[in-house]
Parts: structure tokens; sequence; C-alpha cells
């Protein structure tokens, strides 16, 4: 089986591109590698919409996307543009909520994707590695959310 060989080491390799989980040992990597998957998705292409439920997250490795909320008058409005390296969906996975955004693929791009049963069944057979990715995912989550804190402080003053 080659083919998988090949596929779970171009995974890993992401995963180490990705900066998200530079605290995991180099050996995490290769274990982690086995619950992603790779997505591809053209330009313009919905890879989730706000309000569905949250089965998977992904890791932007090439491309951006396009992060869209409904307004009050229910129209689309661009909140932020991600780049490589961003986790984004990761939410909807961790708490079981709905999906809080739109995402939409601003360019073609290359995905890793975790599956929720992915993360659960990670959890059962690899509990470490699987605390060191939630854990990253964690850390990014309360970065993102000190930063709109301190962007939030400093449009108010």
């Amino acid at each position: 089986m080659p083919d998988a060989q090949h596929l779970t080491a171009e995974i890993r390799d992401m995963l180490m591109d990705c900066g998200l989980f530079d605290s995991l040992p180099p050996g995490d990597f290769q274990a982690a590698a086995g619950y992603f998957a790779i997505a591809t998705m053209s330009e313009g292409q919905i890879i989730f919409t706000e309000g569905d439920a949250g089965t998977f997250m992904c890791i932007l490795h090439r491309g951006q996307v396009s992060v869209r909320k409904t307004d009050g008058s229910g129209a689309l409005v661009e909140i932020a543009t991600l780049r490589k390296g961003r986790a984004f969906g990761e939410m909807a996975v961790l708490d079981g909520e709905r999906r809080s955004a739109t995402c939409v693929a601003a360019s073609d791009c290359q995905l890793l994707t975790l599956g929720k049963d992915s993360l659960e069944k990670m959890l059962h057979e690899a509990p470490r590695i699987a605390a060191r990715i939630i854990r990253a995912l964690a850390v990014a989550l309360s970065r993102r959310l000190r930063m709109q804190d301190g962007q939030r402080l400093s449009q108010q003053v």
C-alpha cells in the first residue's frame, strides 16, 4: 500500500508546515496524519455554511478562504480572509454547536480536514496526541479572541 503511505507522509508534512502544532514532538506528526484528510476546493466553492452542523474542521494549506456572516438585513458580509496555516471550523467541532459563519474558497485551495468522528477516534486510540492537537487548537482560538478583544478596545478609545 505505497499510496496510503505516500498520502500519510504528505499529510504529515502539511501538518508540520502549518505552524499550528509546533509544540508537538516530531514523532506525533506521523501518528496524527492518519486521522486527517486532504481536500481540494475550487475558487467560489462553499466549504460550509453558517448554521450547518460542524462535522469537520480545516487547516488551510494553500489558497485563501473568505469568512462571511449574515448581517441584520440577511446579506452575507465578509468578515475575514484566511491564509495559509489558519485553522477554521474548529469551534463547531470542539463545542458541538452549529457553524458560526460561512466559509468560501476565495481562490483554489488545498485543505487538511479533520472530521469530528476522526477526532473522537484519535481520542480513543491516541489520547496523548489528541490532547496535544486540541490544546494547540485551543491556544490558536485563545490568541484570536485576545486579538479581537484588543481590536474592540482600540476602536472604543
